[in-house]
């Protein structure tokens, strides 16, 4: 899952920021809605976290902006103000959830991968294939009965094969989905994460390597 977060708040934005990195998605930050314009023009999010209050282009000009790219990007709108009328107006410019500050993390976890679920075709949130279980919700994995210890970005590598229930996935298409804006495109990160990733799953092998076209997990 990949993650935009936008706050003028910095160290709420870090600290969102860093606690969604170690639930495995691939997160970005920008502190005002100028610079949340260029990203959302740039990448393809499955999720928005969007403060209202913004410096340079508020909020709502940069939710406007994100359904206006056609993508499935899904926005949940923050703001300090709990009046109806306020949630009503964020809604009515296209939010399509509502998180009033303070909030418990726990609760922001669940808003973003409950719209997560509605930006993309709907599968379960625990995920089973050639004996590999992936447990969102609890961020485990298994095979075989066997328990895995995944680090966070196997994990999300993980996560993107299985959700694409066999098809090829390139590795420009899991950098943009499993690692932030400041992955090299040019680095061997995907590679060296495969290779771990099968040398953790162990025997035989579920991830196949496509010449020429990226990876698959096989049945």
């Amino acid at each position: 899952m990949r993650v935009l977060v936008v706050e003028d708040e910095r160290l709420l934005a870090d600290s969102i920021a860093e606690g969604l990195r170690r639930l495995s998605m691939a997160v970005d930050v920008c502190y005002d809605g100028g610079e949340a314009l260029e990203r959302v023009g740039v990448h393809d999010y499955d999720v928005v976290v969007l403060d209202r209050d913004l410096p340079v282009v508020h909020g709502d000009q940069v939710c406007e902006a994100v359904l206006a790219a056609g993508g499935e990007a899904r926005v949940l709108m923050l703001t300090a103000a709990a009046d109806v009328d306020d949630r009503v107006a964020g809604l009515g410019v296209g939010a399509d959830d509502y998180l009033t500050k303070p909030f418990a993390f726990a609760e922001l976890v669940a808003r973003v991968r409950a719209l997560a679920r509605r930006a993309r075709p709907a599968l379960p949130p625990v995920l089973k294939r050639a004996g590999v279980v992936l447990d969102l919700p609890r961020h485990q994995v298994s095979r075989d009965g066997r328990f895995v210890a995944l680090s966070p970005k196997e994990f999300a590598v993980l996560e993107v094969l299985m959700r694409a229930e066999g098809a090829v996935v390139s590795p420009e298409s899991l950098l943009e989905k499993a690692w932030d804006e400041h992955a090299d495109p040019f680095t061997n990160a995907v590679r060296v994460a495969m290779m771990t990733l099968r040398r953790k799953l162990g025997t035989p092998q579920v991830i196949e390597t496509v010449p020429g076209a990226g990876y698959r997990f096989t049945s």
